[in-house]
C-alpha cells in the first residue's frame, strides 16, 4: 500500500482534492457540515435520552459525542469505499493503475473529516470540564487501529459491491443495528451483567470504550482492550485484502 501511494502521489492526492470538492459541491456551509452533521447528531441524541440515561451518567454529552464519533467515522468511510471502485469505473477501466487508490482517497477524506470532528470534540470537552492530562496521547492508538478496520472493511464491502448492488441496501439496515449494539446512547450497565461483555464483541465498542475511558473515566485502557483494538483492525484489514485480491481480476467485467 505504501509503495503504491508513493508511486501514485501525485495522482493520490488529486483524488482526495476531488473527492472533497465533489463531496461539497453546491452547499453553501461547504465543510462544515463535516463538523456540524455529527455536532447536531450528538445534540439531539442528547436531548431525546438525557433523562433517561444521562442522571446517573457524568459527562453524558462527552459520553454520546465519543460513541457518534467513532460510529459516524466508521460509517462515512465505509460506504464512501463501497461505492469507490464502481464510482470511478469510468477512469480504472481506460487508466491502467492501482483501483486501490480510489478506497485509500475514500479513506483519507474520510479520516480528515474525523479529525475535523474530533477537533470540536475536544472543545466540547473542555466545556463540559473534563481536565486532559498525557493520556490524551493514547488517543493516538483506537484512531490508528480503527482507520485500519474501516479500510478492511472498506475493502471487503467495496469488492461485493461490484457483483452485488444489493450489499448497499442490507449495509444501511446492518448500520442501523450496529448503532443501537454500541451503547452510543445509553449505558452497557442497562443490560444484565452477565451479558454486558457480549458488547465487546463489536470492534466500534471497544474503540468507544477506549475513547470514554480515557477522555471521561481519565484512565489507561486495560491490555485487552488494546488487543481487541489492535486485534480488530488486523483481522478485518487482512480479511479485507484477501477478498479483494480473489476478486481484483473480474472487476472489469463487471463494471
Amino acid at each position: 500500500m505504501i509503495e503504491k501511494l508513493k508511486s501514485y502521489r501525485f495522482l493520490f492526492e488529486e483524488l482526495v482534492k476531488r473527492d472533497f470538492k465533489k463531496k461539497y459541491k453546491r452547499t453553501v456551509l461547504g465543510m462544515i457540515w463535516s463538523v456540524l452533521s455529527p455536532l447536531l447528531n450528538v445534540l439531539v441524541l442528547m436531548m431525546v435520552f438525557v433523562h433517561l440515561f444521562g442522571r446517573d451518567q457524568p459527562h453524558f454529552i462527552i459520553y454520546i459525542f465519543s460513541g457518534t464519533l467513532v460510529m459516524n467515522y466508521y460509517s462515512e468511510s465505509t460506504k464512501g469505499c463501497m461505492k469507490a471502485l464502481m464510482g470511478n469505473a469510468g477512469i480504472f477501466t481506460k487508466i491502467n493503475m492501482p483501483k486501490t487508490l480510489f478506497l485509500y482517497s475514500k479513506s483519507v477524506q474520510s479520516l480528515i473529516n474525523f479529525v475535523l470532528t474530533f477537533a470540536v470534540y475536544i472543545v466540547f470537552c473542555i466545556c463540559d470540564g473534563i481536565h486532559f492530562t498525557p493520556r490524551v496521547l493514547l488517543l493516538f492508538f483506537p484512531i490508528i487501529t480503527q482507520s485500519l478496520f474501516n479500510l478492511g472493511v472498506g475493502l471487503t464491502l467495496a469488492s461485493l459491491f461490484v457483483f452485488f448492488k444489493d450489499v448497499e441496501y442490507l449495509y444501511s439496515i446492518f448500520l442501523l443495528l450496529l448503532n443501537y449494539l454500541s451503547a452510543i446512547f445509553y449505558p452497557v450497565t442497562i443490560v444484565p451483567e452477565r451479558f454486558q461483555d457480549l458488547f465487546y464483541l463489536n470492534p466500534l465498542y471497544a474503540y468507544i470504550k477506549y475513547f470514554r475511558l480515557v477522555m471521561i473515566d481519565g484512565m489507561t485502557p486495560s491490555w485487552v482492550i488494546h488487543a481487541l483494538c489492535l486485534g480488530f483492525a488486523l483481522i478485518m484489514l487482512g480479511v479485507g485484502t484477501l477478498v479483494y485480491r480473489k476478486f481484483r481480476n473480474e472487476f472489469l467485467y463487471y463494471v
